[in-house]
């Protein structure tokens, strides 16, 4: 189905799934996929109940004759429209467990589609819409925010340039505390689903932040694991599913890396660390410093990138995602409008006929979300048997 005619003097029209109320994550979509102005907010269903849904889309400012009680007459009363007044693309940001049938609807529909992760709960159904997104040749994304920053694009130029040397190891811990404020008889006011394994899947720590921090690690080292040994644990009773984990990881070239996910850390919020150790250099990127990063060689001054456009040393792939002068910070919503803008270019060339060209470098894509939810069936498969190395 072709939407709209292949002109980018429009905005693309876009729908919000989930997200509503005390949500977190859908208000951070609406804001950065419209940052950039090529995209508006015009439809959504931002609640699992009728009235409530059409109640938060219209505090959106969506018009109420676009504020559904479902994603199913979403989609069935857009695909009615005329061509030049239909979305282009869904945003799903609901429970996990619904994001397969909410995103092979929309793919089926003839929707891009913008995903949150973990892409789905199961590997099975991940490869399905992985073949799903091959067959309709609509761009898929998936919100793996972290990649969009531009230092992390700055340390993946670094890599791959050889800036660093050989790459051998490389550390990514994802630490937060957020569980601990919580406790058994209380419903949280947001997120309350990711306490409930029906909703959320398997996987409580590593698939909501150990995901990430795996798409980090392939971003930015292009190591290509194949085996992984993890041990996960659960040490606070406000969910039955893992809490904090470690996963080892043997690569292709015999380099190894780790990821460490914790949310019942103490006193830690979103604190991220990426390592890279190479055979000439190191280097190390702070999620509460992210506009640095330090490159050490033995025996010499520690060296400090800085988020600088008129830095010659920065790259041509920071340069493109980097929105302010030196000195200012440029964060998490500008990191995801990064993403965006790859997958609106992708949209863009679709329009006119072309395929999709930037998925994996601008913005991931769905084989990285494939790669997530393969990533989090070894780890709870690894740590059943006691940590004994799994097939990635």
């Amino acid at each position: 189905m072709q939407n709209s005619p292949a002109s980018e003097n429009r905005k693309l029209k876009m729908a919000l799934v989930g997200g509503g109320g005390q949500a977190f994550i859908g208000r951070v979509h609406a804001i950065a996929a419209t940052m950039d102005y090529r995209a508006a907010l015009v439809a959504g269903v931002l609640a699992s109940e009728p009235e409530r849904s059409r109640q938060a889309a219209v505090d959106l400012g969506i018009a109420p004759d676009r504020a559904y009680g479902s994603y199913q007459e979403m989609l069935e009363t857009e695909t009615q429209r005329p061509p030049d007044e239909r979305i282009d693309f869904v945003t799903i940001a609901t429970p996990n467990s619904l994001h397969y049938d909410m995103a092979r609807s929309a793919l089926d529909a003839g929707f891009h589609v913008m995903c949150e992760k973990p892409l789905t709960t199961e590997a099975r159904l991940a490869d399905e819409l992985m073949a799903r997104v091959d067959d309709t040749g609509r761009v898929f994304a998936v919100a793996y925010i972290y990649s969009g920053y531009p230092m992390i694009r700055q340390v993946r130029e670094m890599v791959r340039s050889g800036e660093l040397g050989e790459i051998q190891t490389a550390r990514v811990h994802y630490i937060q505390g957020g569980l601990r404020r919580m406790q058994p008889d209380q419903t949280p006011e947001r997120a309350a689903w990711k306490l409930d394994p029906a909703q959320a899947g398997p996987s409580g720590a590593m698939a909501d932040i150990g995901t990430h921090a795996f798409h980090l690690l392939r971003f930015t080292t292009d190591l290509s694991p194949m085996e992984v040994s993890s041990h996960l644990a659960t040490y606070h009773p406000v969910r039955p599913l893992e809490d904090y984990g470690h996963a080892v990881l043997r690569c292709a070239g015999g380099q190894m890396a780790t990821i460490t996910a914790s949310q019942v850390t103490h006193g830690r919020l979103n604190d991220i660390t990426l390592e890279i150790d190479g055979s000439t250099g190191s280097l190390v990127w702070r999620h509460d410093h992210l506009d640095q990063i330090f490159l050490r060689r033995h025996g010499q001054p520690v060296q400090v990138y800085e988020n600088n456009r008129r830095a010659d040393y920065l790259s041509d792939g920071y340069r493109a995602s980097s929105r302010l002068a030196g000195g200012h910070p440029e964060g998490f919503f500008e990191a995801l409008a990064n993403l965006y803008r790859g997958a609106f270019d992708d949209m863009w060339r679709c329009a006119s006929g072309e395929k999709p060209a930037s998925a994996g470098d601008s913005y991931p894509s769905v084989t990285d979300g494939c790669e997530g939810v393969r990533f989090v069936e070894a780890c709870i498969a690894s740590s059943r048997t006691d940590g004994w190395w799994q097939p990635y």
